[in-house]
């Protein structure tokens, strides 16, 4: 089996274990005709009786970075969230696991908040020996988010750009291994044209809050419908993930 096909397959069980049920990964868009819509899922998720129930492991420390970074991701996590929209902690995960399985060198994040969901992506840098561009325009969230940094011992690793991420977007250089979007939704469309062509084939665009209540349309056609890309639909997360085809 050669490097490549390892690294596919390494995600797709990845995928299929945070998913909590692999057979709801597929194609199919979110919507109320699709498999996200509520009442078709398995009882028991948060998303009410309808919703599919998802479940992750704690994540365990074993290197010095881990030692680090987790309990600021705990005191994040207890202490930090409210008005930060972060992502919850299993997506946290998942993002963590993406970027250190595909061996990520560069990731791009759009929408920072206060560093929480960038320093899950930066835990999986720590070991690929990669970096992160991490993109906000409210600068009490990114004051937060630099002290976060600081403390995890990652700021070396962390580029912070500050202003209208749709303008800032442009000025990257890729290639880009993974793109992580939780910005504002009806930019969502904005977004992929601008990141697709620095993504190197086999990249990921990670997309957060693709679901019916929060989703662009526009967003979901353009990633279900384009040629150079193979998405799944995370339905009981509201995430969506699409690989540029090599």
């Amino acid at each position: 089996m050669g490097n490549r096909t390892k690294h596919l397959a390494v995600v797709a069980a990845a995928l299929a274990i945070l998913a909590g049920i692999g057979s709801m990964m597929n194609a199919q868009p979110p919507g109320p005709s699709g498999p996200g819509r509520p009442g078709k899922g398995i009882r028991g998720g948060p998303g009410g009786p309808g919703a599919m129930a998802s479940y992750s492991a704690p994540t365990l420390a074993k290197t010095e970075a881990e030692k680090k970074i987790l309990p600021v991701l705990e005191d994040m996590n207890r202490n930090q969230r409210a008005g930060m929209m972060n992502v919850p902690e299993a997506d946290g995960q998942l993002l963590r696991l993406l970027v250190e399985s595909i061996g990520a060198k560069t990731v791009v994040e759009i929408g920072m908040s206060n560093g929480y969901s960038g320093l899950w992506m930066a835990l999986g840098l720590r070991s690929t020996g990669g970096k992160l561009i991490t993109h906000e325009i409210d600068e009490g969230r990114a004051k937060l988010a630099r002290e976060n940094f600081k403390r995890a011992g990652v700021e070396d690793i962390v580029t912070i750009v500050m202003g209208d991420a749709h303008e800032e977007v442009k000025k990257l250089k890729g290639p880009v291994d993974l793109c992580f979007i939780d910005a504002d939704k009806e930019g969502y469309t904005d977004y992929l044209n601008k990141m697709l062509p620095l993504m190197r084939p086999g990249g990921l665009i990670v997309a957060h809050n693709v679901n019916p209540r929060q989703v662009d349309e526009a967003f979901v056609k353009a990633i279900s419908t384009n040629e150079d890309l193979h998405t799944v639909f995370l339905n009981d997360r509201g995430v969506s993930i699409s690989m540029k085809k090599r």
